[in-house]
Parts: C-alpha cells; structure tokens; sequence
C-alpha cells in the first residue's frame, strides 16, 4: 500500500468524523453546557438576590426592634409616671384624711377639756358651798343663792 493514499484516506476519514462531530455530537455538548453555565448563573443571581433580600429583612427587623424598645421604654416612662402620680395622690389623700383625724381628735380633746372645766367648776362650786355651810355653820340654800352660785362658776 501506498503511504500517501493511507494519509489521504485518514484524511477523508479524519475530515468525516470531524464533519460528523460538529455536526451531531457537538451542538449538544455545547447546548448542555450553555444550558449548566446559565444554571449556575441563574443560581448565582438567585443567591446575590437571596442576600440582599436577607439583609434588607434583617435591617427591618432592627428597626421593628428598635421602635418596639422605644415604645416599650415609653410605655414604662409612662407606667412611671402614673405610678408616682397615685402614689402622689395616695399620700395627699392620705395627708388630708390624716389632718381631718387630727382636726377631729383635737375638737373632741377641746369638748372634753371643756366638759372637764364644767364639771370642775360644779365641783368647786359644790365645795365652795359645803365650805360656806360649814363656817357659816348653817345650811345654805342652792336655789336662794343660785345667782351668787352662778357668778361663782363664771368666776372659776
């Protein structure tokens, strides 16, 4: 055999199996491989997307977290201030209702002081009448002598 025909027919069979490759074989190797790049390209986007989405959720989140601790933190200022305003309010009511006791111990203290003077003064007035019979040595009459009684008590 001859070495050039052997190249030439290698050639032709070389030149028909390339033409049958990138005739058939071929386009579906690249039509898989375009198809896997745009996958993962498609992935890719969806992950850098997935990102930014989580980091806008978790920026959302602090601010909800931060505007819930300002309104919990107004919500215990105000608690505050309502606690001290009945605790303000309890005091002086119960200020006022201390002094009326003391208003009212201090009236009944002068009506018994009061009462006790009378007594006390019907009691001297009765000694000072016992008294007079005994150096007088007669008996005094309290309803003869009830106007000098009665000056008498006005007296002490």
């Amino acid at each position: 055999m001859n070495i050039n025909a052997t190249l030439v027919a290698q050639f032709v069979v070389f030149g028909i199996l390339m033409w049958f490759t990138l005739k058939y074989v071929w386009p579906p190797i690249t039509k898989a491989l375009d198809e896997r790049a745009q996958k993962i390209a498609d992935g890719l986007a969806a992950a850098d997307k997935a990102k930014a989405e989580l980091a806008n959720a978790n920026q959302q989140v602090q601010q909800q977290l931060a505007a819930s601790r300002d309104e919990t933190s107004k919500l215990l200022a105000d608690a505050e201030r309502r606690a001290q305003a009945i605790i303000d309010e309890a005091k002086k009511k119960a200020s006022e209702e201390g002094e009326k006791i003391v208003a009212a111990a201090r009236a009944e203290a002068d009506q018994q002081v009061v009462q006790a003077r009378e007594a006390l003064r019907e009691q001297v007035a009765t000694l000072a009448v016992k008294g007079a019979e005994q150096i007088l040595q007669r008996e005094v009459n309290a309803s003869v002598h009830a106007d000098l009684l009665n000056r008498l008590k006005t007296e002490l």
